[in-house]
């Protein structure tokens, strides 16, 4: 596997995306919103964490890396930098269970943080990953900031449904979108992370998505794909659903299973969605109604600790029900 986006001193792909930053910055027009939107696995985040090492580094180089042994990639790495500040869903004090949404008091720590004066003389840079996990409150104060940002700060926001945004914050927001790796790149990064997989497989059923391709090559995502393509093909009666519950939730690798089960649902139901679009078939609305759904719900299990196979029975009877 790869190393945590913050730690990641590999990238390949996304040539436009880092054309259009290091331009930004070399011509002296940093947008003080970075918007980074492309589906979930494509590498937002580790270019989000590449570019504002290389930002507070003051780098040179073309493809916006600088040495691991550095100071700025070390303390990134580590959470220590005193310029960079990442903004995410936290384990809940009380409950010891990760957040299902960002909350505002999160995003004020990070106003209070862009206010400060750099550290070391450069930008203070924050970094809110998964933006759309904001709920109504701390997206409304993300936006006050956007609208009033203070001197020599950036903020890099990662999305892979910006749809679920304000308007107001993506129209403050330079967007880069980022699309689904091509085939060469898949591969080539299959080779570095998961050699002895099926990259031919993988590749098919990760749709440009290293991060899918990958949890897909720990053991028994391929089998989970099966069970997904098999509940999008047909309504599944109440036995084998019980019995396709069983298989994610009660095994030892049940939570990493738990949400392969619905990266994947989520992203075949939108590739079958597509297909219907270009195809003028298919009911459209209710298709992106549920992605959204699926999304809430396993952030809602993941976030309060709920039944992991009662959800997945909820989306199993959901899918076909008109």
């Amino acid at each position: 596997m790869p190393p945590d986006p913050r730690a990641n001193p590999h990238f390949r792909g996304h040539e436009a995306a880092i054309h259009a930053l290091r331009s930004a910055v070399t011509a002296g027009r940093l947008h003080h919103g970075w918007l980074f939107a492309g589906p979930p696995g494509i590498g937002k985040a580790t270019l989000a964490y590449r570019f504002g090492r290389w930002l507070l580094a003051a780098g040179q180089s073309e493809d916006l890396s600088i040495p691991e042994s550095s100071g700025p990639f070390r303390r990134i790495a580590a959470g220590t930098h005193p310029d960079f500040f990442t903004v995410e869903r936290r384990i809940n004090a009380k409950t010891e269970k990760l957040q299902g949404e960002i909350v505002i008091a999160t995003i004020q720590e990070a106003s209070a943080f862009m206010r400060l004066t750099p550290a070391e003389g450069g930008w203070r840079v924050v970094l809110v990953d998964g933006a759309e996990d904001m709920n109504s409150n701390a997206a409304n104060a993300l936006l006050k900031l956007l609208e009033e940002p203070p001197p020599r700060s950036i903020l890099l926001l990662t999305s892979a449904a910006p749809g679920r945004l304000l308007p107001t914050i993506r129209s403050r927001c330079r967007v880069l979108p980022m699309s689904p790796l091509p085939d060469a790149v898949m591969r080539a990064l299959l080779a570095d992370y998961a050699p002895d997989a099926d990259a031919a497989r993988l590749i098919e059923l990760a749709e440009g998505s290293i991060g899918n391709a990958l949890n897909l090559a720990e053991g028994g995502g391929v089998a989970v794909a099966a069970l997904v393509d098999e509940a999008l093909d047909a309504p599944v009666a109440p036995a084998r659903a019980q019995a396709m519950a069983d298989s994610v939730a009660r095994s030892v690798e049940g939570a990493d299973k738990f949400e392969l089960f619905f990266s994947l649902l989520r992203t075949r139901l939108a590739a079958r969605t597509r297909a219907a679009a270009r195809a003028g078939a298919g009911n459209l609305s209710h298709n992106v109604t549920l992605w959204q759904d699926f999304g809430k719900l396993e952030r809602e299990v993941l976030g309060l600790n709920l039944d992991k196979r009662a959800a997945i029975l909820v989306a199993l009877e959901q899918l076909h029900r008109s």
